[in-house]
Formats: structure tokens, sequence, C-alpha cells
């Protein structure tokens, strides 16, 4: 699962600092500005997951930061909770109006906030799933296998019309019924969590991977050959057996097989998918941790 992150936009360095120290703790990205319009230009940069905005600060007050981050398409879905030294309740009904989820008085209690931001970021991550409904593989939060053909269509449509090649990786968990029977069916779960943020954060920018079923994984890599998408795939293979996971007060590791196969000299997407899936047959069947390359 990938990290959350917090944008801090306050001009009390105090405060920042020790919101900033405790968040990380807490395992969120923080990004901070000291006023109203350097925090405006981070949001738009860092598209963050929650923002805490100061209400006094020198320039822009944080309800005109609040006015303009509502008034932004791109920035308007961004759940901001206010921090103010002002205890009125007319201001925090006020914020609430401007479209913020929360308010906290400063000084802040540092468990007060983190629970929180906790609730906020909560939320925020079942509106996001929410839109992206019919997209995402619940679990593993990468595309389903149903948007994943989708755009397997649309890539092997591009190539013909444009006459260029591009390949398809299947992979799947080495021996993985052994995790589920040895460790539970919660561990099981943290596995394709991790192997799926593992391919996620490693793929280049434009390619697609997704959940193709049980234990297995598929990642289009547009405008590519199988040798190229061989090497791709040999380094996804070595960085999962690089996590470790912890259960029952022993750590381990798994492995996964991968199979290439590229649009070339191909008659249909069925074939490609089929000639990659071989492969990957192939890779479990010949000692598994490996990458094969479909004959």
């Amino acid at each position: 699962m990938l990290p959350m992150k917090v944008l801090i936009i306050d001009d009390d360095v105090d405060s920042l600092a020790i919101a900033r120290l405790r968040l990380e703790k807490d395992g969120y990205i923080i990004h901070s500005a000291e006023n109203g319009a350097d925090g405006l230009e981070k949001a738009r940069a860092e598209n963050p997951d929650l923002i805490l905005l100061d209400v006094q600060m020198p320039g822009k007050s944080g309800y005109e930061v609040c006015e303009e981050l509502k008034s932004d398409s791109e920035l308007c879905n961004i759940p901001v909770i206010f921090l103010s030294a002002a205890d009125d309740v007319s201001e925090k009904v006020k914020g609430l109006d401007l479209g913020a989820v929360d308010y906290v008085t400063k000084p802040f209690d540092i468990f007060e906030l983190r629970a929180r931001v906790r609730a906020a970021l909560r939320t925020k991550r079942l509106q996001d799933l929410l839109l992206m409904y019919g997209e995402v593989d619940s679990l593993t939060e990468i595309y389903n296998r149903r948007v994943l053909m989708e755009r397997l269509q649309q890539e092997w449509d591009r190539s013909l019309r444009s006459n260029t090649v591009f390949s398809f990786i299947m992979s799947d968990i080495d021996k993985f019924k052994n995790v589920n029977d040895t460790y539970g069916h919660p561990v099981g779960d943290d596995v394709l969590e991790k192997v799926a943020y593992t391919l996620k954060k490693s793929i280049r920018s434009g390619d697609i991977a997704g959940r193709y079923g049980g234990e297995e994984f598929g990642i289009i890599m547009v405008n590519s050959t199988v040798q190229e998408a061989f090497v791709a795939a040999d380094r996804y293979r070595q960085q999962i057996e690089k996590i470790v996971f912890r259960a029952k007060k022993v750590s381990f590791s798994v492995t996964a097989s991968f199979g290439v196969a590229d649009s070339s000299g191909k008659d249909s997407l069925d074939k490609l998918v089929s000639a990659a899936d071989s492969a990957m047959y192939e890779a479990k069947e010949s000692g598994r941790n490996k990458v094969c390359i479909s004959g």
C-alpha cells in the first residue's frame, strides 16, 4: 500500500515541527509550507491525501486558501483539517462551511491530532476507492482483471494501427498456497499487497500493472520488445525476492515466476496472452523464480 501524503501549511514553526515529527513516525509522507501561497503551490505539485491548514497566516489566510482549494477541480477532493488557536464556535462553523472536514484547536494534543488525521485519511481512502470502483482490485489496489484486459485490447488495437510492438508479462507467486497454509490467509493477503505494491512502484510511467487473478499479475509494457520485457521482468523478480515478511515470530520471503511475450508475429490478442501464460508456466516447471520468454 502506498504511504499517504500529508501537507501541513502553517507559519508556526514549532507547531509544524511537532506535527511533522509525530506524523512521519506514523508512516506518512510529510510536505510543508509556511504560507498560503506556497501551500497552494505545494498542493498542486504534490497532490496530497490530506491538508492540515493553519487559519491565521500572513498573506492569504487559511480560509482563503481553503476557498481556492475547493474551487480548483484538481484539488477540491483533498480533505482539509483546520488548525487554529481560536476556540470560537463561529470560526469552526465558518471553516466547516468552507469545506473542511475537521477543526483542531492549538496548541493541539498530538494524540488527538493523530486520531483526527487517521479518521480523515480513512474517509479519503474510501472515497478514492469509490471513485475507482470497478477498476481497482480491492485488496492490492492495482487494476483488476477486467480493466487489465480492456487496456490490453486498447494497446493491441493501437499496435495494429501504428505497426508497433508491445509486450505482456505474466507473473505468479511461487508456492503461494504454502504461505496461506503455513501462516494463514491474512498473511497471504499481506504478501499479495506488498508484491502488487512492488510491481506498481517499479514499472515505467505509461506501463500498466494489474491483478490477473489469485496470485497472478499482468504487466503491459508499451513500445517494448520481448527482450526489453525480459530485462524488466527479471528486475521485478529480484525486487520481489528481497521483500521480507514477518509472521509467527519468523521472517520469510517469497519468489515469483515470470513469462514474457510480445505482439510481434501474433495474429490475435488471445495468442499473446496465451504465449505469456505458457512462458510463465515454463518458468515454474523449470525451477521457479525465473523469467522465461515465449517460444
